[in-house]
């Protein structure tokens, strides 16, 4: 016998052919963006990844959708219902899964249309916890999960903290701006010399500049309320949040206050690790699987000797880290670059290498989810439809990232 004609090569084709005869299935993929993201964070990517696992996934109708602007307050850390980012998202996945279980055909509530999430930077943190609002939520153990999650993807998202080279390269750019920019780098070493550069909030971190004010004005209004908040100063609230708010990061204490709970989360090494040891649960006893892709750089001698990461990743002992998954990026100037400009082609040479690698996770997770097991020459040649899925033009487009 063959290699060709082994018995679990029969059984992938034997269950292809079965799929063919049945009705199409619906899978939507939600995508999340990260704090103080916006609806084009993502850019082609969505549309780019649908036209992949269209053209490589059988019998399956891919619907990629965006989850509307949201404003994060309170603590993410309690416990997932009780936040009203993850309350709001979770309702509104709910009332999206009827709508289009309804449409389809497939009944309202069936758990017919599979979800998969994906969340970029602090939006993983929002599908997570919303993952597990679903779980925890359920009426028994043995109770199926709806809506009927099947894979949770995260992109650069700091399940573990942020890294803390990201800090210290923050604050080291911060000095680079100009004008107004500097002037605020010398109020805040004056404010430093007057109150003490060592202070930190209750053993933490101090947190570093990220971001400089665009007016004097708005800074010199801002910045003596922002120290009172924390005891240490929080020039943009945090490296890790602040660069989304660049323009307007001066205009005033309440934006600050506001989402203060918000970055001491990333603080809060017990809460983070148990999400994760929760979303490995999950994955081993309900097939949801989780991957979480990190930006890595390369070394840049003489300034940066060894790779760079925007979050804190796993130790490689760990269970967790085979969960981590690397996404090179040889353009980006920095961690901060890196991470925002994640799904943009022109500052990210390994975008093309994320869609592949994200739609074979779904792919996988879609092929679990029907109970087919491929054979390695499948597989193989569904990665090269597509990789050639994934560089074509796509029709429609107002900013095509298809390559030249």
């Amino acid at each position: 016998m063959s290699s060709r004609d082994s018995p679990s090569e029969d059984k992938s084709a034997d269950s292809l052919a079965v799929i063919k005869q049945l009705p199409t299935d619906l899978l939507l993929i939600v995508f999340i963006h990260g704090f103080k993201g916006t609806d084009t964070t993502f850019k082609n990517f969505p549309s780019r990844l649908e036209h992949v696992l269209t053209e490589v996934i059988e019998n399956l109708k891919v619907e990629c959708i965006v989850f509307p602007a949201y404003e994060t307050k309170g603590q993410l850390m309690k416990t997932p219902l009780q936040n009203a980012a993850v309350e709001h998202f979770a309702d509104w996945l709910t009332t999206l899964t009827v709508q289009r279980e309804v449409a389809d055909g497939q009944g309202g509530g069936a758990g017919k249309t599979r979800v998969v999430l994906c969340g970029h930077s602090m939006g993983g943190l929002l599908a997570a916890d919303a993952l597990l609002a679903f779980v925890n939520s359920r009426p028994d153990k043995n109770a199926p999960l709806w809506p009927n999650i099947i894979a949770c993807i995260a992109f650069d998202t700091p399940y573990l903290g942020l890294h803390p080279t990201v800090f210290k390269n923050s604050a080291t750019k911060a000095v680079e701006y100009a004008g107004a920019a500097r002037t605020v780098v010398s109020d805040v070493f004056s404010l430093f010399g007057k109150k003490g550069a060592s202070s930190t909030v209750s053993g933490q971190p101090p947190l570093a500049i990220a971001a400089a004010p665009t007016e004097e004005s708005g800074w010199a209004k801002w910045a003596p309320a922002a120290y009172a908040v924390g005891g240490a100063l929080v020039a943009g609230a945090a490296a890790g949040t602040a660069y989304y708010r660049r323009d307007d990061i001066g205009s005033g204490y309440s934006w600050a206050t506001d989402h203060m709970n918000y970055v001491r989360n990333l603080w809060d090494e017990e809460a983070l690790r148990k999400r994760m040891r929760d979303l490995i649960d999950v994955q081993v006893h309900l097939g949801v699987t989780f991957r979480s892709f990190y930006t890595l750089l390369p070394p840049a001698p003489p300034s940066f000797s060894s790779p760079r990461t925007f979050v804190i990743l796993p130790q490689r002992t760990s269970p967790i880290a085979a969960h981590f998954l690397p996404a090179r990026n040889h353009q980006a100037a920095d961690e901060v670059q890196a991470h925002t400009n994640m799904f943009n082609p022109r500052f990210n040479d390994g975008y093309y290498q994320l869609g592949l690698d994200t739609a074979k996770i779904i792919r996988e997770a879609v092929m679990s989810a029907r109970g087919i097991i491929e054979s390695d020459d499948t597989e193989a040649q569904k990665d090269v439809e597509a990789a050639a899925a994934m560089e074509e033009t796509l029709p429609d487009q107002g900013e095509s990232d298809a390559k030249p």
